[in-house]
């Protein structure tokens, strides 16, 4: 994980130094990249243009807040999730949003009755929305 989350450091930076704000760096991730990407914007929160989330939270036996710092000031964040969900228990989405909340993040969290471990058009249309502001 360390590996993979400085991996994400250094192309934000590189992003960044190319002129492009962090209000303009978009994040979407499924199931494990989902988990990265919450796990990476939480301990670098600043405001971002989106994070888009599908099933996912943040990652370990527990949470630890003390990984998590900064505000999102209103950056939109969608997490859309199944309940149940085999990889993701719907307890750590909504705890991750919790967090989020806390750290001034605008989240949106849909959680479907018994969809499985997929995406599906509502959560596709979520997307679109934060993206393309629509």
């Amino acid at each position: 994980m360390s590996s993979a989350l400085s991996l994400l450091q250094e192309i934000v930076e590189d992003v960044e130094q190319a002129g492009i704000p962090s209000s303009n760096i978009y994040f979407l991730g499924f199931s494990q990249g989902a988990c990265l990407t919450l796990e990476f914007v939480t301990r670098n929160a600043k405001q971002y243009g989106g994070v888009v989330a599908f099933t996912g939270g943040l990652i370990g036996d527990k949470i630890y807040p003390g990984n998590y710092k900064g505000s999102f000031n209103s950056t939109p964040v969608f997490i859309g999730s199944s309940d149940p969900d085999m990889h993701v228990p719907v307890e750590r989405v909504y705890a991750t949003a919790n967090i989020l909340r806390d750290m001034q993040a605008d989240v949106t969290e849909k959680v479907y009755h018994n969809m499985g471990h997929t995406i599906n058009q509502d959560e596709i249309d979520q997307a679109k929305k934060l993206v393309f502001k629509v």
